[in-house]
């Protein structure tokens, strides 16, 4: 057997072209999609992860407003900011790049962007809508992890599902998701208190691993076909690289890909579909300033 690799880069740039397209025409009926992006400090992952994000905001036609505050901007000048934001109506969406500087407090940040704009999908009220199945901003890894499932046709109604990690960015909304009846699988979560984790995911037909560390599932964790989704995004040395360092995912993908049925790569599998997730979420927000037009 050897695994399907899941091109997320593929469904990523379709999902791309089609709110390129729905933007275009909302841009005929007056309106311009526009997206904050607030980076504080100069953190190298953080500064790629938003160069990604722009030149994605670009290629959609989305107004892009980003913000480049330095290290030392402080707690009040950068709630000031998200406020100024909050009370634009041309912006539809802020996203505020974390990490942020040890001096501000990450969840009085997150907590000032309106949930109306939130979309990352980290606000109270959009987790709390997500656990009760109401309307709201999903957080765009976790679902473009659904997407991802249900663009290449995995069954998973009945199925069961481990996820690896329970991170509120990740591992327990992705479990919500699992979860809810348009999905239908029964959901395991392991964690680094789970003292049988490979007796959970022996069991599993879809594995979600997004617990930030290498060689978290190994072959002998896993049964024959399953569907592994990766989400780790880990710097490893390696001095036969430029950069000195090449990246790898929380799984031990060439033994993997010749046990399971799918498995994402890292990188080109789960990290596209987040921006693409991002690029839909200020959409469906702009979406909301035209009457007459739906997404």
């Amino acid at each position: 057997m050897s695994a399907v690799i899941i091109d997320g880069k593929k469904i990523a740039a379709d999902i791309r072209a089609g709110v390129a397209e729905k933007v275009k025409k909302l841009k005929e009926n007056g309106v311009e999609p526009c997206l904050a992006v607030i980076l504080v400090g100069e953190n190298p992952a953080s500064v790629s992860y938003v160069t990604g994000k722009r030149k994605a905001l670009a290629e959609a036609g989305i107004a892009d407003r980003s913000v480049n505050l330095p290290e030392s901007t402080t707690e009040e000048g950068l709630l000031k900011i998200i406020d100024e934001l909050n009370k634009d109506n041309d912006v539809d969406g802020i996203l505020v790049q974390l990490p942020l500087p040890k001096h501000i407090d990450e969840d009085k940040v997150l907590l000032a962007i309106e949930p109306s704009k939130d979309v990352d999908g980290f606000h109270p009220v959009n987790v709390g809508n997500l656990m009760i199945g109401r309307k709201g901003f999903l957080p765009c890894t976790p679902h473009g992890i659904i997407v991802l499932l249900k663009t290449i046709g995995i069954e998973t109604d009945g199925k069961h599902a481990v996820v690896i990690g329970r991170s509120n960015i990740v591992g327990k909304p992705v479990s919500m998701l699992l979860a809810r009846k348009d999905v239908n699988c029964t959901v395991t979560i392991c964690h680094t208190g789970t003292k049988n984790m490979a007796e959970l995911t022996i069991q599993a037909d879809i594995i979600v691993v997004a617990s930030g560390r290498p060689h978290t599932l190994t072959k002998d964790m896993v049964k024959d076909g399953a569907v592994v989704i990766d989400v780790g995004v880990n710097r490893i040395p390696d001095s036969s690289k430029k950069s000195g360092f090449r990246l790898t995912g929380d799984c031990d993908f060439y033994d993997l890909v010749e046990k399971t049925s799918f498995i994402t790569p890292v990188p080109g599998g789960v990290g596209p579909m987040t921006i693409a997730m991002l690029m839909q979420n200020t959409l469906e927000s702009a979406c909301a300033r035209c009457l007459d037009y739906s997404c």
